[in-house]
This record gives structure tokens, C-alpha cells and sequence, in this order.
């Protein structure tokens, strides 16, 4: 079980981090600013993010599988990566419980 909460807890920072630098960096860039040489720096953002976010599902499906969460629980924290703050929230909450 710690190993799981280990890695459910970077997953979820990542996830965090990308999830702020997509909404916060990548998009005001992209809509915004409409800067294209801007757009060529941060063009690797939404890649990084998706692929972090995909593993983030998988570590949150693990860890919810390993602590016996019920289906709703285990949708709940897979849907607390697709906002910026909620996994950063989430992963204190599960750290502090299962730790």
C-alpha cells in the first residue's frame, strides 16, 4: 500500500503542475496572446500534460483498487486530475489518510 500512495502522491503533483501550466502557461498563450513564436516554446505542453494525466489514471486506479475505494470514490479522484488545484487538494487529503 505505500508504494502505491507513493506513487499515486507524484502523480498527482505532476499532474498538478502540468494541469496549471496547460490552463495557466499553454492556453492564455495559444488564445490570448496569439504570439507564434510564444506558441513554438510551450507547443510541448499539452503532449507532456496528456501523457502525465493518462499515467496519473492509472496510479489513481491503482491506489483506489489497493485501498478498496468504491467506484465513485475511485471516478472522484480520477476527476480531481482534470482541474489544476483539485489533485494537489486530493493528494494531501490521501497522503495525510493512508500515510
Amino acid at each position: 500500500m505505500a508504494g502505491s500512495v507513493k506513487r499515486y502522491r507524484f502523480m498527482a503533483i505532476l499532474a498538478g503542475i502540468m494541469s496549471l501550466l496547460l490552463w495557466f502557461v499553454d492556453l492564455p498563450v495559444a488564445y490570448i496572446f496569439n504570439n507564434e513564436s510564444w506558441k513554438a516554446n510551450v507547443v510541448w505542453i499539452p503532449f507532456v500534460h496528456g501523457w502525465v494525466y493518462a499515467v496519473y489514471v492509472l496510479t489513481a486506479l491503482q491506489f483506489s483498487s489497493k485501498a478498496k475505494w468504491p467506484v465513485f470514490k475511485m471516478l472522484g479522484l480520477i476527476l480531481a486530475g482534470t482541474l489544476p488545484v483539485a489533485s494537489l487538494i486530493t493528494e494531501r487529503k490521501v497522503v495525510s489518510q493512508y500515510s
